[in-house]
């Protein structure tokens, strides 16, 4: 294969991976069924813990448990959790142990995702310096193949008669 033929199949590869857009359609980084379910899990739980959707889904939750308790202290006088909401706090305590070690996991994938994408970078700049040399090789040729045209044009030029 020339390497003419080689930089064009070069170019074509490297233009085929240009994808605009998020990490998530990046050609670097693994998704769907390339991950394992865990991986999927910690995407997801990023997404949604990450989330505006999350805060409001969580207030609402606190205002309805909250609501509903005093709501049914003052008709009925009994509760399933009064008022300091004892039970509340130890749901949110539990809730926040499990949102430590989940955002660690979150953390640990998006570690794994800036590798992935590390990775592909590093394969992407060692593309071009191999398509760079061959570019600087070929004009190299090119140079010294214009020098000698150049020369021989000259001997031609001073062979011709003088008029």
């Amino acid at each position: 294969m020339t390497a003419q033929a080689q930089l064009k199949t070069s170019v074509k590869s490297a233009v085929k991976h240009i994808s605009p857009g998020s990490w998530r359609r990046h050609p670097g980084v693994r998704t769907g069924d390339q991950l394992t379910r865990g991986e999927r899990a910690a995407d997801s739980m990023r997404n949604s813990m990450g989330s505006w959707g999350f805060v409001f889904v969580a207030v609402g939750f606190l205002a309805v448990w909250m609501t509903v308790n005093v709501i049914l202290d003052e008709s009925t006088g009994h509760t399933f959790d009064a008022y300091p909401f004892i039970l509340l706090n130890l749901v949110l305590s539990c809730v926040a142990a499990l949102q430590g070690a989940i955002l660690l996991i979150a953390a640990k994938r998006s570690d794994q995702v800036a590798s992935e994408l590390a990775q592909h970078d590093y394969e992407a700049d060692c593309a071009s310096r191999e398509m760079l040399q061959v570019l600087t090789e070929e004009f190299a040729a090119l140079r010294t193949q214009h020098a000698e045209q150049s020369q021989q044009l000259a001997e031609l030029v001073a062979r011709l008669p003088k008029a």
